[in-house]
């Protein structure tokens, strides 16, 4: 892994075992995330559907409720992704919350896709936050979503005023 992983940590109030469901349920990884179908257990492939020709195929390399969940990425869009790592490492915190560090092992800013997925990330990981806490996330296609991807897509040019 390189220190130029990208990484997001946050603490939630929400106990670990709401936090693993929310990373190994169907149900929990399309309402922060995106549509998912497949097997979310240790040894199943999860497909994430992002539109009509838009998916990323992970396969589930360990998904243990005391420690976490990682995935690796065997199929995607986005050909960068393909072999990288995403880990969701958990930590239960005394007040009942837990601590979710999350790791994207391989996505650097050496890559092309770096800006938007980076924007992607800071996006979703929050979105994993408001569903354990709140029950509802902003997955893709969600109004926040959409009106981040429309705030990315309107970049003006350099010396614009």
């Amino acid at each position: 892994m390189n220190d130029q992983d990208y990484r997001a940590n946050l603490r939630v109030s929400a106990s670990v075992d709401e936090v693993f469901d929310a990373l190994t349920s169907l149900e929990g990884l399309s309402a922060w995330w995106a549509p998912a179908t497949g097997d979310a257990t240790a040894g199943g492939l999860l497909t994430f559907h992002f539109g009509p020709a838009s998916k990323a195929v992970m396969r589930v390399e360990a998904a243990d409720r005391l420690v976490g969940v990682r995935w690796v990425t065997t199929e995607c869009m986005i050909e960068d992704w393909v072999g990288t790592i995403q880990q969701f490492d958990l930590e239960a915190l005394p007040d009942g919350g837990t601590e979710i560090r999350f790791r994207h092992a391989g996505l650097t800013p050496q890559l092309p896709c770096y800006a938007d997925c980076k924007s992607g990330w800071d996006h979703f990981v929050p979105s994993l936050a408001a569903y354990v806490e709140t029950g509802s996330g902003n997955p893709t296609g969600s109004a926040a979503d959409l009106e981040r991807r429309k705030a990315r897509a309107y970049r003006p040019a350099a010396g614009a005023a």
